[in-house]
């Protein structure tokens, strides 16, 4: 029986597409991003942003124990990470373009100490790498948006 905690961290079932899940996740927030969030600088994006990978930490627990350590199942983190790149970044079809770019770029080759994070325990290390792409993502796409790159 799915719980609703491994509906979540699978982010209503992404999770469990064989390949590019993480993908497929970092996709649907952008679009979700781009209907639902008015202000990506808002008390309450940044407090759902917060809360979204807080839920992460915790839900990768809890699914640890069925679906094994850092699991491909869980996109919650992708989610989250998706998340931190748009933060702050006005809301057009390019900038959500470049932040998911960017954002897998840092996810999948996790530079600049990235990967060190997924050795934290438990939820920690499958949030933390994510946290820190996101942010990596966010900062490039900031200093693009600031130098008028486009």
């Amino acid at each position: 029986m799915i719980k609703l905690h491994q509906i979540l961290t699978s982010f209503f079932g992404i999770g469990f597409i064989s390949k590019g899940g993480g993908t497929v996740a970092a996709i649907a927030t952008c679009f979700i991003w781009f209907v639902a969030i008015a202000e990506p600088n808002s008390l309450l994006t940044i407090l759902i942003t917060i809360l979204v990978t807080l839920y992460g930490v915790w839900g990768a627990n809890q699914v640890e124990a069925s679906w094994g350590k850092d699991s491909s199942k869980v996109v919650i983190d992708e989610v989250a990470g998706m998340m931190i790149s748009l933060l702050f970044v006005p809301i057009t079809e390019v900038n959500l373009l470049v932040a998911l770019i960017l954002f897998r770029f840092f996810d999948i080759t996790k530079p600049l100490l990235i990967h060190k994070l997924e050795n934290w325990p438990k939820g920690w290390g499958v949030m933390g790498d994510d946290v820190l792409a996101g942010i990596y993502s966010n900062v490039v796409l900031q200093l693009l948006i600031y130098f008028n790159i486009w």
